[in-house]
């Protein structure tokens, strides 16, 4: 099967995934539920048998929800000093810009502000936005669900790092010295692009 091809198997799964959980939310009838928990099953084999995962994994990534299904958020903080960018060391030897899952009862600028304190001890404050990011367009491997990547430029106030259940190491690198990326976080292509913003006054946002 092609990359093209197994593109469209995810994203007609995840679409059944979806119409399948807004049936479950809003229908009245009790066998329209059946009917709509079999579709649910239904979408989690199809991206159990493309991704390789176990169903009983992709069922509790892909099946966990109830409500209507929104796109999760991502908040990734780019901080600068002497034109390099502060990258966190992740256990399995990764690196990524500080940043997690938005939490609930914290907003885009408190949750990026949280990550980069707990990832890697450094207090900051929010300069701009950079980017919002459809993760499905730019990051690898496709996920079970969707995401909205937020890239916010930060300018550092002090702290200290220090190694934590999350991250090992922090360092500042520069464009061309790059180490291994966590992919599925953050690829070359994005942390170019906040160096781009970083040296740019007149910083257009990227919205997908």
């Amino acid at each position: 099967m092609t990359t093209d091809e197994s593109s469209r198997w995810t994203a007609w799964a995840k679409e059944l995934q979806f119409l399948a959980q807004c049936g479950i939310t809003y229908t009245k009838d009790h066998f329209d539920r059946e009917r709509f928990e079999r579709i649910r099953s239904i979408a989690a084999e199809m991206m159990s048998a493309m991704s390789g995962l176990p169903l009983a994994v992709v069922r509790d990534l892909f099946c966990n929800e109830a409500g209507f299904q929104t796109p999760k958020l991502d908040t990734r903080a780019a901080i600068f000093n002497s034109d390099r960018i502060l990258l966190v060391c992740e256990k399995n030897g990764v690196w990524s810009l500080p940043g997690g899952w938005v939490d609930v009862m914290q907003s885009i600028r408190s949750n990026t502000i949280k990550e980069v304190k707990e990832e890697a001890g450094l207090d900051v404050e929010i300069e701009r936005l950079i980017a919002l990011h459809d993760r499905s367009k730019h990051n690898q491997p496709p996920y079970a669900y969707n995401v909205c990547k937020v890239f916010v430029l930060c300018r550092e106030l002090g702290g200290r790092f220090q190694p934590n259940e999350e991250t090992i190491e922090s360092r500042y690198f520069g464009l061309d010295e790059l180490p291994r990326l966590a992919e599925e976080k953050n690829n070359r292509e994005q942390i170019q692009m906040c160096f781009e913003a970083y040296h740019s006054p007149d910083w257009q946002v990227v919205i997908d």
